[in-house]
């Protein structure tokens, strides 16, 4: 076990050490922080400390601080709270290290994300990152406690297919938050939502089988279809959404086996369906026996949201959510519910992908979701999101766009002269990416004029520089068009 613990110590110590830039080697500093008594955690309190001391010029740029072991044992703490410690001071720029030397005080260059690289991204829909980010330090802290957990052996062997009970359980847990019922014998862990959309098609639909959707879609799912060679046919949309007229004529119309839809913050239009739209969606699908797979990886973002589609009709929709959307990317544990009777064949698919989820991250997300942690860190995600969208109201002033008060994303309609992948290129040269809503249509009917615009993947500086430039370029009209050759 002690050697388990110095593996995962020596770890975290690379995670702090790698990318040091400008270190001077000198003696270790007998530093000791004192640390107020306060309610607060006590890496905060150390961080503080460090802050004041650099500040003050007590530690010089340069200066070499203790061990985390050893400042550990100075201040009667943890390993981990000192671990956590340095790793914020090196988030703030504060300290920096080097494998085999130390951890040093930062002199004051800049860092390394401060200095802007290539295009302004408004084109990838990554979850915002608040200026303090909670899963970091929730990450360090996952990592110590299952350092020394007695079945840690058991997170680098084979996974079991579906997930094993506890993450199944948390994963039960994660969607009940969005207001459906559910248990763990009725959920499937994947290896992110991409995963699970993927294991939700194989299992539900034959190559050439008719797939509905939106004519405006997740650009990911025709990636899904087209590896799958199922056929798409994209529905009629408004600002609600899918119309149920649409809906019930391609029903009749059409042998159709599936449905996916987004009703809450749609992808890339951002429309919430309303509560009773949903129940007419429920109900056409039901008379026609169409399965609905119903990607909610954005639902638990609005704090005032309708029922999900799978709490309507629990033995006909097949619920889709993820942890990649409001807790970390890299984290890639989607969970799937299901009704009962499909579990096993929705095992077999996924066994024939990837076998399983990775225990290790799988475990990560099941502690942050039983422990609380990934309610912090979904109310963190969803201020930021909430501070960007003003952001974009204020800087695009008066033009035609829908977005969400927490969404990561608006679609910005344009106006004449401008066509969107003319206007996307305009933007590309002027060092902005952002996307064409041609990614996003299904079926003949052309797409409309406009462009998908993501806030979460950019600084917030440089956000605000690609919104200001989409803002002169919408002025700009003809003038910017005809300097693009």
């Amino acid at each position: 076990m002690h050697t388990i613990h110095g593996v995962c110590t020596r770890f975290f110590n690379l995670i702090l050490e790698i990318g040091a830039v400008n270190v001077y080697i000198v003696s270790m500093t007998m530093w000791s922080p004192g640390l107020a008594h306060g309610s607060g955690p006590r890496y905060r309190a150390i961080v503080d400390a460090l802050a004041a001391d650099v500040a003050s010029g007590a530690l010089p740029p340069g200066h070499r601080l203790p061990t985390h072991r050893e400042l550990a044992e100075r201040l009667g703490v943890t390993v981990g709270t000192v671990t956590r410690a340095y790793g914020e001071a090196a988030r703030l720029g504060l300290v920096s290290g080097e494998v085999g030397r130390g951890t040093f005080v930062r002199g004051g260059e800049a860092r390394p994300d401060e200095a802007d690289r290539g295009p302004i991204d408004l084109a990838q829909n990554h979850p915002p990152e608040p200026a303090v980010p909670p899963q970091r330090a929730a990450l360090l802290d996952s990592l110590a406690a299952l350092s020394v957990r007695r079945d840690f052996d058991r997170l680098l062997d084979y996974p079991v297919a579906g997930g094993n009970p506890a993450d199944r359980e948390a994963g039960a847990q994660w969607i009940a938050r969005a207001g459906v019922g559910a248990t763990a014998e009725r959920v499937v862990v994947c290896s992110g939502s991409q995963h699970g959309l993927m294991v939700l098609l194989a299992t539900l639909l034959q190559p050439g089988d008719l797939l509905l959707t939106e004519s405006l879609t997740y650009a990911g799912l025709k990636s899904v279809a087209g590896l799958l060679h199922l056929r798409l046919a994209g529905l009629a949309v408004d600002r609600d959404g899918l119309r149920p007229d649409a809906l019930l004529a391609a029903c009749r119309e059409r042998a159709a086996k599936a449905l996916y839809i987004i009703p809450t913050l749609h992808n890339p239009t951002t429309a919430v369906m309303p509560a009773e739209r949903r129940r007419e969606i429920v109900t056409i699908a039901a008379k026609h026996g169409l399965a609905i797979v119903e990607d909610d990886v954005h639902g638990l973002l609005p704090e005032r949201r309708s029922e999900p589609l799978a709490a309507l009709a629990p033995e006909s929709v097949y619920y889709l959510t993820s942890t990649s959307k409001t807790l970390a990317p890299g984290l890639r544990v989607a969970y799937v519910l299901a009704p009962g009777r499909m579990i096993p064949r929705l095992t077999e698919s996924l066994r024939a992908t990837t076998w399983a989820v990775a225990p290790l991250t799988a475990t990560i997300a099941s502690s942050w979701i039983r422990e609380g942690t990934a309610d912090t860190i979904l109310a963190a995600r969803r201020r930021e999101a909430r501070e960007r969208q003003a952001l974009a109201r204020e800087i695009l002033g008066g033009a035609d766009f829908d977005s969400q008060p927490e969404a990561y994303y608006l679609w910005l309609r344009l106006p004449e002269p401008w066509r969107r992948d003319e206007f996307a290129a305009v933007l590309r040269a002027r060092g902005v990416e952002v996307t064409s809503a041609a990614a996003f249509a299904v079926g003949r009917d052309p797409a409309p004029h406009a462009v998908r615009l993501c806030l979460g993947a950019a600084r917030r500086e440089s956000l605000v520089r690609g919104l200001e430039l989409v803002a002169e370029v919408l002025r700009s009209g003809g003038e910017a068009r005809a300097a693009v050759v």
